[in-house]
């Protein structure tokens, strides 16, 4: 069949469901990555569109869409809250965005096991509320929260602000159900632990549409206590942060937010709390009264032997009101003519000091026009933490020059994190543009990511080009 052949057939059996209008098809050809953002503001959408969207509203309409379209050879896209910005769910000339959005709602509250299950579309704020109204949280707070959908999170393979003591999705997943690329549907059981041979949810997890499209997500509830503990410090750098933090989680301690931002950042947002060229360390702790003022009154202590200066709660109220401003700031920016953008990468405590301050050494050097590169811990482990970057530049009307330029940073971040040992990526997923690293990211496994794909999708049909470079 030819295009139009498989766009009349996909309206035949989607009917209303199935979107070929011209600005919708502009409007989801891209996600929020920086330059793309950029040729936006700027008037221009240079991204492939789609042929159309198709709107599914259960999971047997992915089923017959996914077996339609592999049986056809027709690149689909998953979408659900598209909150993406590594060009994840970036489209192809002639391909279909298969949307999850209108697969959400409550499915099951259960409280004895301390579970709920969701469709894939559901927003996340919504069932936060919901858990909150009886007395529950579900662990997760993404920046992306007033964005995201449950199924996105999955494929993801997302992260919260209060991950440090709740872990990230693939500590909160239970079970799945999802559609293969042949239209078959499958489903992972609801059980605490298994060691019924490998662990199937981690296919799904991170996968980024790349396996298969996940329709239903059990996750963990907790307590939901309102209470908690809540401190700042001033520091004198950086290091010292690091370094603080780093006794903090290998004796043993798990506050729910464990913040540092260095001297840039601390500026540009707490600056009435610091002195002068001081990094500012946050922290939250939450559970049970007694456990949540030991682990205060531990980091107190801890803080203060690095040479933290305690400044109170309201530094970390203050980030309660702006903690999910990150949306907001990156279009602020474009209007005030700046190209803004971040990344995310990981690193073992003793490389992740080397990874920020090389990459901060580099920026103003290869980069023109830098208004800003600055960067924070926000999710840390007994092993290492991540560091987020931040950074700006003048944008510039020539757009292919503009896409020179974010190349040239994100490779500075790529190039300083892999040469000393560290994740390209902690949280955002690798989607479309990362690729170009995965190769040393994985290094001698990096084979077995295509052997994967092409036993689970041999056509290839799959949000192909995510997470492994386009073949």
């Amino acid at each position: 069949m030819n295009q139009q052949d498989i766009k009349n057939q996909l309206q035949e059996m989607f009917g209303e469901h199935f979107i070929t209008d011209e600005e919708v098809l502009k409007e989801r050809s891209s996600d929020l990555i920086g330059y793309r953002r950029w040729e936006r503001f700027n008037g221009a959408y240079l991204a492939e569109k789609p042929m159309g969207v198709i709107m599914a509203q259960n999971t047997e309409d992915v089923s017959r869409a996914l077996a339609f379209c592999n049986q056809n050879k027709v690149l689909v896209v998953p979408q659900c809250g598209r909150s993406c910005v590594c060009s994840g769910t970036e489209t192809y000339e002639g391909s279909v965005v298969l949307d999850g959005t209108a697969m959400n709602g409550i499915l099951k509250f259960d409280e004895e096991n301390y579970m709920v299950t969701v469709g894939c579309g559901t927003p996340l704020k919504y069932l936060e509320e919901y858990c909150n109204q009886k007395g529950y949280t579900t662990g997760h707070f993404p920046q992306s929260l007033p964005l995201a959908q449950m199924g996105g999170l999955v494929s993801t393979r997302s992260i919260g602000q209060l991950s440090t003591l709740y872990g990230g999705i693939e500590d909160l997943l239970i079970g799945l159900e999802a559609v293969l690329a042949d239209g078959s549907v499958v489903r992972i059981k609801n059980v605490p632990r298994r060691a019924a041979g490998p662990d199937l949810r981690h296919l799904f997890m991170g996968s980024e549409g790349n396996i298969g499209f996940v329709t239903e997500v059990t996750v963990k509830l907790f307590k939901r206590y309102p209470e908690n503990w809540m401190g700042a410090f001033g520091i004198d750098s950086v290091k010292a942060g690091l370094d603080a933090i780093k006794e903090i989680m290998q004796d043993g301690y798990r506050p729910a937010v464990v913040r540092l931002h260095d001297a840039v950042e601390a500026e540009m947002t707490y600056k009435k709390f610091i002195n002068e060229g001081e990094s500012i360390l946050l922290f939250v702790c939450e559970g049970p009264e007694s456990i949540r003022n030991a682990t205060g009154a531990a980091i107190m202590e801890i803080v203060q032997k690095h040479g933290g200066r305690p400044l109170g709660e309201k530094p970390v109220e203050l980030w309660y009101q702006v903690r999910n401003d990150t949306c907001d700031d990156l279009y602020r920016a474009n209007k005030q003519g700046l190209l803004r953008d971040t990344c995310e990468i990981s690193g073992n405590w003793s490389d992740i000091y080397s990874i920020y301050e090389n990459v901060l050494k580099r920026f103003p050097q290869e980069i023109e026009d830098v208004v800003q590169i600055s960067a924070h811990s926000s999710h840390s482990y007994q092993t290492g933490t991540n560091m987020y970057f931040v950074f700006s530049w003048k944008g510039v009307k020539d757009l292919a020059k503009s896409e020179q330029q974010y190349d040239t940073a994100m490779g500075i971040i790529m190039e300083e994190t892999l040469r000393f040992g560290g994740s390209i990526c902690h949280h955002h997923g690798v989607g479309k543009y990362r690729t170009k690293w995965m190769d040393q990211e994985h290094g001698s496994s990096y084979q077995m990511m295509y052997t994967l794909k092409d036993a689970f999708d041999p056509n290839g049909i799959m949000n192909t080009g995510t997470f492994l470079p386009k073949r």
